[in-house]
């Protein structure tokens, strides 16, 4: 029996389909990448945005056109949100809210019969790695969130905080180092709010996973800026964790960010880098930016403007504002034009390239550490093109000859050739 996992939007919810796929191999079932073969194919959904849910619904219709005889399991936000919808597509058999994630394996085996002893059983712990890759583990540390920004429907849809205990967490990272997971990622709705409701912290976790664990490389999701205290930057003393970090900003001016109810302001978030900089010279942060919000006025978009110019961002994830049905900011008055929404955007990727491309330059002929990851290109027929990440989470490439070494899962030193495409390309 084969079983297709598929996520949309955010990395929690990779993290969690990662889970269901050694859960289902527990139960003796085989992952597959292709779901016209498969006999189960669960979808994660999302609708952080109208577009977001739109897309949700595509791609159900698509996997149940590649294979009208698959189980077809959907669950996420758009399947928790707009459940009696999801219900109606056709192709759909079961639901699984977002409450119900954690039950999710054994709600779908139990519910579709599909629970009967499976040809060859698998003993505890010998299940296969999930097949998007045996390189990174993406780790679901906590669920839900406490705040209510303007623009986002995912805290309606995931309901309250509800974190994983250290003890728990330490146990699957260690049963992914087992494997040889070179490095985990730990993902969340709030992963910053981590522990607010056991009383400990994401620092708690940083500091009890180095010291209970030895997995060599620790990443994180997306983390609200003012979640993390000014001694939060000193964890990345430790080698084992990455000095990169995605703090979403979502706008560089601070009446804007109030009316999105972000709990951060300009100076703070710059304070923020210059903390992570004190720390490591060569931290990266990445981040969200919001084009477009309701009532942003000319004299707003200068000011974000102004502000990144400022701000050594490594990556920037630009959104042009979408009203989505159920949140405050879709009831704003003042909604922005859609041409003018596009040419601001067309601003910020042009300046967000620049300074990309600036940082990357600067990284020529520096040695950096890339844990080579599992995809790879074939150029020309006689050349795999290798993809990996450094340290601070900047892509990287190398071109090595068909027949040569495979260093897919390997960490290695490397020094930096060149760079294109906003990529840096390694000599070979």
């Amino acid at each position: 029996m084969q079983v297709h996992l598929s996520a949309l939007g955010c990395r929690l919810n990779e993290a969690e389909i990662q889970t269901w796929g050694q859960e289902f191999g527990h139960h003796g079932w085989q992952m597959t990448r292709k779901p016209e073969t498969a006999d189960l194919i669960v979808i994660n959904t999302c609708a952080v945005t109208g577009e977001a849910a739109r897309k949700s619904r595509q791609h159900i219709r698509k996997f149940h056109r590649s294979n009208p005889k698959a189980k077809l399991i959907v669950t996420g936000c758009y399947a928790s949100l707009e459940q009696q919808q999801a219900e109606e597509l056709l192709g759909v058999d079961l639901i699984v809210p977002n409450q119900q994630k954690d039950q999710l394996v054994t709600q779908v085996l139990e519910s579709l019969d599909l629970t009967s002893m499976p040809t060859m059983a698998t003993e505890p712990d010998e299940t296969a790695l999930f097949p998007r890759g045996r390189d990174r583990a993406f780790i679901k540390i906590q669920d839900g969130c406490r705040y209510r920004c303007t623009y986002c429907i995912v805290t309606v849809a995931r309901g309250e905080e509800r974190s994983r205990t250290l003890e728990d967490i330490a146990q699957e990272v260690k049963s992914h180092v087992s494997r040889g997971i070179q490095e985990i990622v730990l993902a969340g709705v709030h992963v910053g709010g981590y522990g607010s409701d056991l009383d400990v912290s994401l620092h708690d976790l940083v500091v009890y996973l180095l010291e209970n664990t030895s997995v060599p490389r620790i990443r994180f999701a997306s983390v609200e800026p003012w979640d993390l205290p000014p001694n939060f930057f000193e964890l990345f003393k430790n080698p084992r964790v990455m000095p990169h970090m995605h703090l979403p900003i979502q706008s560089g001016s601070d009446s804007v960010l109030r009316r999105m109810s972000r709990r951060c302001k300009t100076t703070e978030f710059a304070e923020l880098i210059r903390l992570a900089k004190e720390q490591v010279p060569s931290f990266n942060v990445t981040t969200d930016l919001i084009v477009g919000f309701p009532g942003e006025t000319e004299e707003e978009w200068q000011q974000t403007l102004e502000f990144v110019k400022g701000m050594p961002f490594g990556h920037m994830h630009i959104f042009s504002f979408s009203p989505r049905e159920g949140t405050k900011a879709a009831r704003l008055p003042n909604q922005l034009d859609k041409n003018l929404k596009k040419q601001r955007s067309q601003q910020l990727h042009a300046l967000a390239h620049n300074i990309k491309n600036t940082i990357l330059q600067n990284m020529v002929g520096q040695r950096v550490e890339v844990l080579w990851e599992s995809d790879f290109d074939e150029i020309d027929g006689k050349v795999n093109r290798f993809y990996g990440h450094t340290e601070n989470f900047h892509k990287i490439a190398i071109d090595l000859p068909i027949n040569g070494p495979k260093i897919q899962g390997q960490v290695a030193v490397c020094e930096v050739a060149s760079v294109m495409d906003e990529r840096v390309l390694l000599m070979a």
